[in-house]
């Protein structure tokens, strides 16, 4: 089980809830949009920080962002 890949498709599935393109999030987040697809795609791990940052702007808590379906 990747757990950076199961976070990354609901970090994913929260984004396009919100109805927010992977560049929008990546300025919110100050970086490029090719940087922030690493995390949706899970070859990149979040920090605390934006674990939070990404929680606050996608109205979702790191619960459901860490949710695994067993």
């Amino acid at each position: 089980m990747d757990i950076a890949k199961i976070v990354g498709n609901n970090l994913k599935q929260a984004r396009k809830f919100k109805g927010l393109t992977q560049r929008e999030v990546a300025e919110k987040l100050k970086m490029t949009q090719q940087q922030y697809s690493r995390f949706e795609n899970g070859v990149f791990e979040l920090n605390y920080m934006q674990i939070l940052e990404l929680c606050n702007l996608l109205d979702i808590t790191p619960n459901e962002l860490f949710t695994i379906d067993l």
